[in-house]
């Protein structure tokens, strides 16, 4: 039971977040994509592949659109593309990221602190068991 209501809980907040996201014209992945490399510009598009757990091949259409869009640019290092925000990104990632953390905030504002952190350890114990 406790497995259906964490994915419960996850969906319900997936859907708010995606619901905000679609004010600034984004979906979760290009968010995703947003957020790591706003954290890392310089990052490679297989090291953002392999933290975001897709291929190299599916981060490139995804990078394709939001290059298209001019939020992010692909520099070429010999055989590597090191990845970086452009103006408008780094725009929209000061926009977005911190509207998304406060509505996960407000989201979890439910439990005291002292919850929070017990959920947290029990969900960092959980997915270390499971790597």
């Amino acid at each position: 039971m406790a497995w259906l209501r964490l994915l419960r809980v996850e969906q319900r907040v997936e859907r708010d977040l995606a619901g905000q996201l679609k004010f600034w014209g984004l979906n979760n992945a290009q968010f995703d994509v947003l957020a790591h490399v706003g954290a890392a510009e310089g990052i490679t598009q297989q090291e953002l592949a392999d933290s975001l757990l897709v291929t190299k091949g599916n981060v490139a259409q995804l990078l394709d659109r939001m290059e298209r869009r001019g939020l992010i640019e692909r520099r070429s290092q010999g055989r590597t593309n090191r990845l970086f925000l452009t103006d408008e990104g780094r725009w929209t990632f000061a926009e977005v990221v911190p509207a998304h953390e406060a509505l996960i905030d407000e989201r979890l504002s439910v439990l005291s602190e002292e919850e929070q952190k017990q959920l947290f350890e029990l969900l960092r114990r959980l997915d270390r068991a499971l790597e």
